[in-house]
């Protein structure tokens, strides 16, 4: 179980992700100083549901697993930029143009 502290900054780190961009499980890892995408996961799999767990994807760019229908019309609402076709299972975050970049300050700010 990950810790109380783990579990809120990665939801803190996870509400500062701007509408239409996304972050990997690793980029938020990365972010909190941590080596530990899965343990991000885990945050996600058991707490996601009170931030924008849509903007949390794997490195693959594919949405979160079990969840591409329910995310799709959010990633469309908030134009985050897709690859394929528009069908749940079968797209995909373009991350080259989604993915914030190292640059961002959730990387230089929440870093501890």
């Amino acid at each position: 179980m990950p810790s109380p502290e783990f579990v809120d900054a990665v939801l803190d780190v996870v509400a500062r992700i701007p509408s239409g961009r996304v972050m990997t499980y690793g980029d938020i890892a990365e972010s909190l100083g941590s080596n530990s995408p899965r343990g991000v996961g885990r945050v996600m799999a058991l707490y996601g549901h009170a931030v924008a767990w849509w903007r949390v994807v794997p490195a693959s760019g594919h949405p979160p697993q079990g969840h591409s229908r329910l995310a799709l019309p959010r990633y469309l609402e908030e134009g985050t930029p897709l690859r394929g076709p528009l069908v749940p299972g079968e797209y995909r975050i373009a991350l080259s143009a989604a993915r914030l970049g190292y640059d961002h300050d959730i990387f230089t700010e929440v870093a501890p």
